[in-house]
């Protein structure tokens, strides 16, 4: 059976690196080109040393990409929907890991990112990339859109509360998220500078963050809102969503939502238990995975819910999901070239 030829646009960044390293060992899958406009000529492993001695792959420039079986798209934000058609053209199917692309209503693109969008005909035509949302809508999708790392951990805590109808809707939900540094990317900033941000817990974003939209869209919410704080971490998101449920909402009735939503999805994992470290989710035994951990509290006296979900945000938060999205619209098994179960201790 051929290999899916698949090339990167936007390769040097952390989201591009880690798609290397899973395409690499993809057993489908040959990485024919990764595009790097500043790094064009150079080996790839001089930027992502993990891959060292693994590929003699050299960054090329946009103007020399060939068509290829897929072609991921790992650039800045804006940067997609100024070059789509270009894009289009290149290959049959798309997964964009921006932002461009995740909202399907100009009106609400307009809203949370302040501008206009460049190629609003083209929202309706990408499928939100998170699989335990949409999977069914990827098998048959040609351009997959990526899912913003924050939004990612916010909905899988949410979705089982949302499916079972368990919310008090009349209530507003805060999503607590705490984030670790390399979802800034790969480029340096005053923020990220080693003296600044070394040993320090910084709101960032206590109003307002743009992958809010994200949940509005996927979970239909209207009264949500997303808090963001960055940790000393360097991969990571905790979501810890302060919700209320319906009078009379029990522990039991937390477990059957949960066990419905994910006892099914192979890289969501329930973390729930009466004692130990590790017995609620922790983004840090969770680096270099796909796998998304889950947990829940119940207040039965208030009827408060704090929702838990701990990711990698380069891997179940961009990367690990864009590879998931592409086995899924390739008919691939889905869990191809991303079992790997993270690192312990690190």
């Amino acid at each position: 059976m051929s290999r899916l030829k698949a090339s990167i646009v936007g390769a040097s960044g952390y989201t591009g690196g880690e798609l290397l390293r899973l395409l690499l060992f993809h057993p489908q899958v040959e990485v024919a080109q990764a595009t790097s406009e500043s790094k064009a000529g150079e080996y790839v492993y001089q930027h992502h040393p993990n891959l060292r001695k693994r590929t003699q792959l050299q960054f090329v420039s946009q103007a020399a990409l060939q068509p290829c079986d897929v072609l991921f798209l790992a650039l800045p934000h804006g940067e997609t929907q100024k070059k789509i058609e270009r894009y289009l053209q290149l290959a049959p199917k798309i997964v964009d890991l921006s932002a461009d692309f995740r909202l399907r209503d100009a009106a609400l693109y307009r809203r949370w990112y302040g501008e206009e969008h460049a190629a609003p005909q083209y929202l309706g035509q990408f499928v939100y990339g998170l699989p335990e949302l949409q999977r069914e809508a990827m098998r048959t999708a040609r351009y997959i859109s990526g899912v913003g790392c924050n939004a990612t951990a916010s909905n899988l805590a949410l979705l089982p509360l949302v499916r079972a109808g368990l919310l008090d809707t009349a209530r507003p939900v805060i999503v607590d998220v705490k984030t670790g540094s390399s979802e800034g990317g790969a480029s340096v900033n005053p923020g990220s500078h080693h003296p600044e941000k070394s040993h320090s817990v910084r709101a960032y974003a206590p109003t307002g963050h743009r992958h809010t939209a994200e949940v509005i869209q996927e979970l239909g919410l209207r009264d949500v809102h997303l808090s963001m704080t960055a940790v000393d971490l360097v991969r990571g998101v905790l979501a810890a969503a302060h919700a209320f449920v319906k009078p009379g909402t029990t522990e039991k009735d937390l477990w059957k939502a949960f066990r419905a939503a994910y006892n099914a999805e192979p890289f969501v994992r329930i973390v729930k238990d009466r004692a130990g470290l590790h017995r609620v989710p922790d983004p840090k035994i969770l680096a270099g995975s796909n796998y998304a951990d889950v947990g829940f509290d119940l207040d039965a006296e208030s009827g408060r819910v704090v929702a838990l979900a701990a990711i990698d945000n380069l891997m179940k938060g961009a990367s690990g999901s864009a590879v998931q999205a592409m086995n899924l619209m390739s008919g691939f098994e889905e869990t191809a070239g991303l079992e790997f179960p993270g690192l312990h201790p690190v």
